[in-house]
């Protein structure tokens, strides 16, 4: 069976038991397998790396059985690509599905990519020792035939469909507010306190929100496009893109911005943005922080931004996020629109936790 076909099947039918509440029963599962599932679920967030090489394990098992999945890379006698397996299959099902996903696959986590089996002496520094004991122990209960791989991955995703519907959430969208407004909510929602990672995408999600909002309305963007913001992860010289947010004309990079979170902007930056786009004939590169640009720097960085327009003819724009979204919310017909979008990219974006969404009800009811 195809693979995609059989998570398909396997998600719906978890879908069908937890709407039912019929999830499986636990006299299923042995209580160590039990004890072990639970341990890795619990920590999926934090470990998307091990969630995501254990799913891809269960169902490779499940599919051919009498492959040895602890044998996870084909260089090994006997072995499998679990690495090319679970960019092909799992993780792409993952990120739909909103559970824990790495940016491309579980086994580019140092940890988990190591030459040697997934047996119980298996070296790699997983922490805490006991999710890399759990997750372990489950694939020897795999290879021994004491776990079954359709039960582990309908218990699995039963667990993550509730952990993910838990933290649904109607997001605020305020309508009719003033300019000033909207940046105080933008700005606290990006200086709040978080326990989890994922803030430094709020600022890119503004900005991407800015230019969804002017792409249709201002002369200089007439037929250009507005490429899909990658993941978080994605590296830029891996990805092919020159800036966290990039407007492309004629199949080529046009405008690009590279934005910074809490980090003052410094000459060592520009000079590693144009790096990225010398060979490209983009006609503006912003650089944005929410952080001052280093005061030290601004000569050297002006001489810097002097030179590359001599050299390449970009024009380099240092700025402040608050005050690109300013200056371009005052030319929209209508500001409320981007607060729409911007609620609907932190409402989608798979870099955010939940904390990031409810922080911003949170900030729109204290205001």
């Amino acid at each position: 069976m195809n693979p995609r076909v059989f998570l398909e099947r396997q998600y719906t039918q978890a879908v069908g038991r937890v709407v039912g509440e019929k999830l499986t029963d636990e006299g299923q599962l042995r209580r160590q397998d039990l004890d072990d599932l639970d341990t890795v679920i619990r920590r999926a967030e934090s470990a998307k790396g091990v969630f995501t090489v254990l799913v891809t394990s269960v169902v490779y098992k499940a599919l051919w059985p009498s492959q040895d999945i602890r044998l996870h890379q084909a260089n090994m006698t006997n072995g499998y690509s679990g690495r090319g397996f679970d960019s092909t299959y799992i993780t792409p099902f993952l990120k739909d599905q909103r559970f824990p996903a790495m940016a491309e696959s579980g086994w580019l986590t140092r940890s988990l990519e190591q030459n040697s089996p997934y047996d119980l002496n298996y070296g790699g520094q997983i922490r805490p020792q006991s999710l890399k004991d759990a997750f372990l122990r489950l694939l020897d209960s795999l290879e021994k035939g004491t776990g079954d791989p359709e039960t582990f991955l309908g218990y699995i995703l039963e667990q993550s469909i509730v952990v993910r519907d838990k933290q649904k959430l109607d997001l605020a969208k305020p309508t009719a507010l003033p300019i000033a407004k909207i940046l105080k909510l933008i700005e606290q929602h990006f200086d709040a306190a978080y326990d989890s990672e994922g803030a430094s995408r709020l600022p890119v999600l503004a900005v991407y929100a800015t230019y969804e909002c002017i792409m249709g309305q201002m002369e200089r963007y007439r037929d250009k496009q507005l490429l899909p913001l990658e993941s978080h992860t994605s590296a830029d010289r891996r990805s092919g893109r020159i800036g966290d947010v990039q407007v492309d004309g004629r199949d080529a990079p046009f405008e690009a911005l590279e934005i910074k979170f809490r980090i003052p902007i410094g000459v060592r930056m520009v000079k590693d943005a144009f790096a990225k786009f010398s060979t490209t004939q983009v006609n503006r590169y912003y650089i944005l922080s929410t952080a001052p640009p280093s005061k030290d720097e601004i000569v050297l960085m002006d001489a810097e931004i002097e030179n590359i327009k001599n050299v390449h003819g970009c024009h380099v724009i240092i700025n402040g996020v608050t005050e690109t979204v300013k200056y371009y919310l005052r030319l929209l017909d209508d500001p409320a629109k981007f607060i729409a979008k911007y609620v609907d990219l932190i409402e989608s974006d798979g870099a955010l936790k939940y904390e990031h969404r409810e922080r911003w009800n949170t900030i729109v009811a204290s205001n």
